[in-house]
């Protein structure tokens, strides 16, 4: 079978465990930037900004380290028990500290009326840290449809218990404040709701998934452990690094953001910018997603294709079809972004101009992650931990020159240039240690192809709607029409 249309088809499965949550996930973006104040959605945006970092940490490259080990091993079962033990252990006594010292840290992050939401981060964080070594055991089983399912089913807990308490709740509270429905409700937490209801959601999961643990035959293997670590500890650095990029300006923000002249309470004006930020982010949902379904079927595909004689033709295949399918969603959006733009509430509005430059920084980011295979395969990945942490010094120098002066246009840009750097220096890195055939004229010519239409539509930007609507469809039919010319020998392509 051809190994591109394989990995198509574990991508459009993955997909289903992917979009699906993200879909459901992103219909509480229109209720938050709708019901919720934007002070209070900045509030929100930081919490889950510490959330995607300490789970970076937790996890600590044990996901990857678990498919290279088991890769390695006729019996995966030691491999997957001594990993779900060692995050257990590690999530346990994470989430206990954070517990005796809540006071502190609620403080120290400027929330001292609110440790709770500090608790109920921690506890989303450790739970999620321990099922993420379960589903990767279904992904190594090829149990997509499984994985897929119980991954809507915790999302779609977490979207209804939202609905119910920030939708359904308010809105009977202003009708009748007496109402049975409302009892476990009480007005004016809607952060904490939001919180509540992801942790809700995460404890089904770990229910779940009890039974692969119960079938599991649990030991740790303490050789086997010091291996794993030795090879996982630049993963930890590569994985915290990247969430710094990703993440680090949403936490540094408030302690950057100028202040205009005449603003009363600048704490409420600041968590208000960082919600039209984290609203307009939401927006670039759709190339995170494809990225996400992408990196989900790609790992495993990468590591098996590795025995092949013609691996490094097939990686250079999927990169390029990677940046087309990247491409296409990037205009996509922009050409329609007459409808996307409705997904956010108007408030939030202003921040769409920075869309375009989230979107290829995302891109970029996919890129890097397609290239980082040379220093997983050969592994070098104290590599990649070098490039991560590279990139997170320019996330952070461009957020502290940037952000003062230009708001969160300068925290976009940050993005921006922190992934084009990733990308830059670890193709040439690989270029040096595990060299891959990639087709760089024709990926090239597709992003020139893209951005001249892109541009084009921007200056000629059509007053009546309909007009842009068709000149966005032409421009992108006409780009997936020179794709198919060019790249129609690559369809029929039967595996060596």
């Amino acid at each position: 079978m051809n190994p591109l249309k394989q990995l198509a088809g574990q991508t459009a499965v993955y997909g289903m465990a992917t979009i699906v949550p993200r879909l459901l996930n992103f219909l509480l973006i229109p209720l938050y930037t709708r019901l919720m104040l934007k002070d209070e959605y900045g509030v929100v945006t930081e919490l889950y900004a510490y959330i995607a970092i300490f789970f970076v940490i937790l996890l600590y490259g044990m996901e990857t380290t678990f498919f290279r080990f088991a890769e390695k091993e006729k019996n995966p079962e030691p491999v997957f028990s001594t990993s779900l033990i060692s995050i257990f252990t590690t999530s346990f006594l994470f989430f206990i500290l954070v517990w005796i010292f809540v006071n502190p840290i609620s403080g120290l992050l400027e929330y001292p009326n609110h440790p709770s939401y500090i608790l109920m981060a921690a506890g989303i964080v450790a739970i999620d840290a321990f099922n993420a070594i379960q589903f990767a055991y279904l992904r190594k089983q090829n149990r997509a449809f499984k994985f897929s399912i119980i991954k809507i089913i915790i999302v779609g807990v977490n979207v209804l218990l939202n609905l119910y308490f920030i939708l359904f709740c308010e809105y009977i509270y202003a009708k009748n404040p007496d109402s049975p429905w409302l009892f476990f409700f009480q007005p004016g937490m809607k952060v904490e709701y939001v919180l509540i209801s992801n942790l809700v959601a995460s404890l089904l999961g770990v229910i779940i998934l009890i039974p692969q643990i119960l079938k599991t035959k649990l030991s740790f293997d303490w050789t086997l452990v010091k291996h794993m670590l030795k090879y996982t500890f630049p993963l930890l650095i590569v994985g915290v690094a990247g969430m710094i990029n990703e993440q680090a300006d949403k936490i540094i923000f408030k302690y950057l953001a100028f202040i205009p002249e005449g603003i009363e309470n600048s704490d409420t004006y600041i968590l208000a910018q960082l919600g039209i930020y984290g609203a307009s982010y939401k927006i670039a949902v759709l190339m995170v997603i494809f990225i996400q379904m992408f990196r989900y079927a790609a790992e495993p595909f990468f590591f098996a294709q590795a025995k092949k004689s013609n691996s490094r033709t097939i990686y250079a295949d999927v990169m390029k079809f990677f940046v087309i399918f990247c491409l296409l969603i990037f205009m996509g959006v922009m050409f329609y972004m007459d409808g996307v733009k409705l997904l956010i509430g108007e408030t939030y509005r202003e921040g769409l101009f920075i869309v375009p430059i989230i979107l290829m920084s995302y891109l970029f980011q996919g890129v890097f992650y397609n290239l980082s295979i040379w220093y997983k395969l050969t592994d070098m990945t104290k590599f990649g931990a070098y490039i991560a942490i590279g990139g997170s010094v320019i996330t952070i120098l461009a957020n502290v020159l940037l952000v003062p002066a230009f708001s969160y246009l300068g925290a976009a840009w940050g993005h921006f240039i922190c992934y084009l750097g990733m990308m830059i220096v670890s193709y040439f890195l690989g270029k040096k240690y595990f060299p891959v055939p990639y087709d760089l004229k024709r990926l090239f010519l597709y992003f020139a192809l893209s951005g001249a239409m892109y541009f084009t539509f921007e200056v000629f930007y059509p007053t009546i709607l309909i007009i842009r609507l068709i000149l966005g469809t032409l421009f992108i039919g006409l780009f997936i029409a020179v794709v198919y010319f060019l790249e129609k020998p690559n369809f029929n392509k039967q595996a060596v």
